[in-house]
């Protein structure tokens, strides 16, 4: 683990290794997943069933694609109760949390004549992607699905890998009925963003495609914008602590490290104003590496972009933090509300000794997914505006038309519009 002095230039070569890990640098990919989605959109069914056998080797069709009731029964007897207790304990603060993002729609009147407004409208059909591979995700199900549902979506469907049997994982499936999932259909990767996008003979076209997935997904969902509306572009996680002398080296170090177990691309940082704190933490992330099941991962995550800088004061450490703009802040300081106000640019901000950021991604009802990559300085979390779009409500009397029209038809005329300022004339020849 590095321990550096901060200062501009190591701060630029930071943000230059954490923008390589963007999807932009896969161009070798992207040919094949332009051939998957032209296949699916051209064939429906028929090419995703080849895919998914091909990539899955799974043998589907349209009986069998979509998880039936007695497969969703199958995974609650295969789930423990206490885990589904503790789904329903999330569920409630996570709906609890997005139910004070609701938007109200408006309206305004002047005794003129004049209405003005916003409508605001839930998304008809929202496509939840849920990775599949080795590890089931049910936090990922549930940040996904909720949002969308307290928005008013109409029907919210959702897409994941199955294994060669033809089966998902039990606690995806748990966590997709009890967040309020209206169907889910076996099928993975750039296939699947596909259907969703294009819709299928099986598999109906969503409005927006929300989730996280590999290269492939990744990729896919970046082409298929403008068919359909995406939530984000998903990097590696990253964590960024900021502290002072009074932050605990363990705590610091096991926060580092919980994110960088996610993968080899995943980034860990330490910004801190006490050199004595540097050095702590540092040793405590040698301590616990070894005795951690995905150590070689960690340790790969931590040489690749593993990184403590010491900043002269905290003035420097807060720019650092919003230049960089992490995925996860957790800011550990004698005062840490106080420190928060110079924090501009971060995804999720967790404050004080135990705010630990694994909170975020389970439990505590803020969304986990998070922009990354730097796109914290124009990206937000995912949330209940992803899933309801707004019209704008315009309404003149004859009388407040009147007292304008000269203005908008000398306007459309200073564009060369002479229709749009005939549209105005006429009412008043």
């Amino acid at each position: 683990m590095k321990v550096t002095r901060l200062n501009d230039e190591n701060k630029n070569r930071l943000l230059s290794d954490l923008m390589k890990r963007s999807t932009g640098d896969y161009g070798e990919y992207e040919e094949t997943v332009k051939e998957i989605l032209a296949d699916v959109r051209e064939n429906g069914d028929a090419a995703l069933f080849k895919y998914t056998e091909r990539f899955d080797k799974a043998v589907l069709d349209a009986s069998t694609i979509r998880v039936t009731d007695a497969e969703f029964d199958e995974a609650y007897a295969a789930t423990d109760p206490e885990l589904v207790r503790i789904i329903r304990r999330a569920i409630e603060n996570i709906r609890s949390y997005h139910s004070k993002q609701l938007r109200n729609s408006w309206i305004t009147t002047e005794e003129s004549g004049i209405i003005l407004g916003q409508k605001i409208t839930p998304l008809e059909t929202a496509g939840v992607y849920v990775p599949g591979g080795k590890a089931a995700y049910p936090s990922t199900v549930l940040m996904n699905i909720i949002p969308a549902k307290v928005a008013g979506v109409k029907h919210i469907i959702m897409t994941t890998p199955c294994n060669a049997e033809g089966k998902v994982f039990p606690t995806t499936l748990v966590a997709a009925r009890e967040a309020g999932v209206d169907a889910v259909y076996k099928c993975g990767g750039a296939q699947a963003i596909a259907a969703l996008a294009y819709g299928t003979e099986s598999i109906p076209k969503a409005d927006k495609i929300v989730g996280p997935g590999n290269i492939f997904v990744a990729l896919a969902k970046r082409l298929v914008y403008g068919y359909v509306s995406i939530d984000s572009i998903a990097g590696p996680s990253e964590i960024l602590v900021l502290a002072d002398e009074t932050a605990n080296p363990k705590f610091v170090a096991a926060d580092m490290l919980s994110q960088a177990e996610h993968d080899e691309m995943a980034c860990a940082m330490l910004v801190t104003t006490s050199e004595k704190l540097a050095g702590e933490v540092k040793e405590w992330i040698e301590r616990f590496v070894p005795t951690l099941e995905r150590h070689e991962i960690i340790q790969k995550s931590l040489d690749n972009f593993g990184n403590i800088f010491i900043a002269d004061n905290m003035q420097d450490a807060l720019d650092a933090v919003n230049e960089i703009a992490p995925e996860h802040l957790e800011v550990i300081t004698a005062n840490p509300y106080e420190t928060m106000t110079g924090v501009r640019n971060a995804g999720a901000i967790f404050l004080g000794h135990y705010s630990s950021e694994p909170l975020g991604d389970y439990f505590a009802g803020p969304n986990h997914v998070l922009p990354t990559n730097g796109t914290a300085k124009f990206f937000s979390p995912l949330g209940v505006d992803d899933f309801i779009k707004k019209s704008s409500i315009i309404s003149y009397s004859e009388a407040a038309l009147r007292d304008v029209h000269a203005d908008v038809e000398s306007f459309a005329k200073a564009e060369g519009l002479t229709a749009h300022a005939n549209s105005i004339h006429v009412r008043f020849e």
